[in-house]
């Protein structure tokens, strides 16, 4: 196997979390007696550019598909987050009614419908039809359609260019990286900005977060690796934000090469960072093992022993994260009895490999566990606030990363 940037042969191995099911093929339940496809969830590091990844044993046609469950507008934190950038982009780079935004990646409309709200003109970019459809009721012209120097062509040609390129994690999720980052050079306009948002790989090694890793996500990026893989497609970083979402991301700001906007010292500081924790050497990435396994024994002695106290323990989101961590643990139904989502697409269905059920919020209010199980633990403060009536009849929340905590 080769490193999908720079082609080097991958021979280090950053993590092996064994095979697991995709992390968004939920089961209906009809499904459940039939075989369920398992695929290697084994990540690698290159030694040559750092940029660490998994082989594309699921394409990426196949997960993002029509059955595809994740809506971006079910986080509230997610779509304040999303209101903010907009107002920050529009004062920042001067948008107007004359100013063309065009977003990768763009779900349900989710952040365009503020950029619309402003009337500056937006288009979507989004694979997955059944979301896509969700947007396009907002009155945001979406193509369904995957990004690449193809589609970036073909809109190039129609006279379709962007002032604004945006993308928020998807960057992560795109096999053919160089592909994807090659379409963004062509659509975008002479003195056009891209901003990208990614997990920041310095926050999973710090913060142990193995459940980041899943299929959909083929990369996992530093800012380092990524300035090597744009400048390779004539595009420049010039400035990058520090942010909480996704557990810590990045913000970058790229512009054509020949722009002579100046390059921020938030670069540098980033980067200082990254080489201060060893991400420009092949040996800082060899002891991540060793702590991934750690987490999964305390989380499952946590649950064996709540479950031998007859203690009711259930989880809440079933995200993808949570997916990863239950199939890496090997948790089932007898441990975990039951997953809350406030997406009603998730509900009624079963968590791919683990087979637990999905349920309302209701049946947690019903149930009365004595722990609640945050999977997504990204965004615990707005579950906690969300659910704070648990403590009414003595319910604790929990967390297992980066190591086990009651909250």
């Amino acid at each position: 196997m080769n490193c999908r940037f720079c082609n080097s042969k991958l021979e280090h191995t950053f993590v092996d979390l064994v095979s697991t099911p995709a992390s968004n093929s939920f089961l209906k339940k009809e499904e459940l007696n039939e075989p369920e496809s398992y695929f290697p969830l084994k990540v690698f590091v290159c030694n040559n550019c750092f940029l660490v990844q998994i082989d594309e044993y699921k394409k990426s046609d196949a997960i993002f598909n029509d059955e595809y469950v994740y809506f971006s507008s079910y986080s509230t934190s997610w779509l304040a987050h999303s209101k903010q950038y907009v107002e920050m982009m529009t004062t920042r780079f001067g948008l107007s009614e004359s100013s063309q935004v065009i977003e990768i990646a763009s779900n349900d409309g989710y952040l365009l419908q503020y950029f619309k709200e402003k009337q500056i003109p937006v288009l979507g970019i989004e694979p997955t039809a059944n979301t896509a459809a969700i947007a396009e009721q907002k009155g945001i012209k979406s193509i369904i359609d995957f990004f690449g120097v193809r589609l970036a062509t073909k809109l190039k040609n129609e006279g379709v260019t962007a002032d604004v390129l945006l993308g928020n994690n998807v960057l992560a999720h795109v096999p053919d990286i160089n592909d994807f980052v090659g379409g963004m050079g062509v659509i975008l306009s002479p003195k056009g900005i891209i901003t990208m948002e990614f997990p920041h790989l310095l926050q999973l090694i710090t913060h142990k977060q193995f459940d980041t890793i899943y299929h959909e996500h083929f990369s996992y990026l530093s800012l380092q690796t990524v300035i090597k893989i744009f400048t390779a497609h004539g595009l420049t970083i010039f400035d990058v934000e520090e942010i909480p979402t996704h557990g810590g991301s990045l913000r970058i700001f790229a512009k054509n090469e020949a722009d002579e906007r100046p390059i921020t010292e938030n670069v540098r500081k980033v980067l200082n960072k990254e080489k201060a924790a060893g991400l420009d050497n092949i040996n800082s990435y060899k002891d991540f093992q060793g702590k991934v396994n750690k987490i999964k024994n305390d989380i499952t002695r946590f649950l064996i022993d709540a479950n031998e106290q007859g203690k009711k323990v259930v989880g809440y989101g079933a995200a993808a994260k949570g997916n990863t961590l239950l199939n890496f643990a090997g948790i089932k139904s007898d441990l975990l009895e039951f997953v809350v989502d406030a997406n009603p697409a998730k509900q009624g269905k079963y968590l791919p490999g683990t087979h637990i059920p999905v349920l309302a919020e209701n049946d947690l209010k019903n149930a009365k566990p004595d722990y609640v199980l945050i999977l997504p633990w990204n965004i615990k403060n707005e579950i906690t606030a969300q659910l704070s009536y648990i403590k009414e009849w003595g319910g604790e929340f929990v967390v297992a990363i980066p190591q086990i905590e009651m909250l």
